[in-house]
């Protein structure tokens, strides 16, 4: 769910783009980035495919990709990918379905 020192969500990288500008923001970020990952009891694999659900309910398309490679290397199969996006479908409705295209395109790659 969360990235490690060396791996940076969007949000992560938006904040890294400014840089000098917010160099004490975006270090607090990744400090309770990190914090909040050492605080999980879930595995990796399980962390990745419960945030693949929240990206899909929340329509945040964006970070699909990079959580189901993390998903992928973690261990996660193809059809694990598949029904972490849609587990949110009873609740959130159709609006999951879209982060699917992403989600397979990401998976099949390399």
């Amino acid at each position: 769910m969360y990235c490690s020192s060396k791996q940076y969500t969007r949000s992560e990288r938006k904040l890294q783009a400014p840089g000098k500008e917010a160099a004490s923001h975006a270090e607090a970020w990744m400090s309770t980035v990190q914090r909040l990952d050492q605080a999980s009891a879930l595995d990796k694999k399980t962390e990745e495919l419960a945030y693949l659900s929240v990206l899909a309910a929340m329509r945040i398309e964006s970070g699909v990709p990079f959580h189901v490679k993390a998903a992928k290397q973690a261990g996660a199969t193809r059809e694990e990918v598949i029904s972490a996006i849609l587990v949110g479908l009873p609740a959130a409705g159709q609006v999951v379905i879209q982060s699917l295209p992403a989600a397979l395109s990401a998976y099949d790659t390399e």
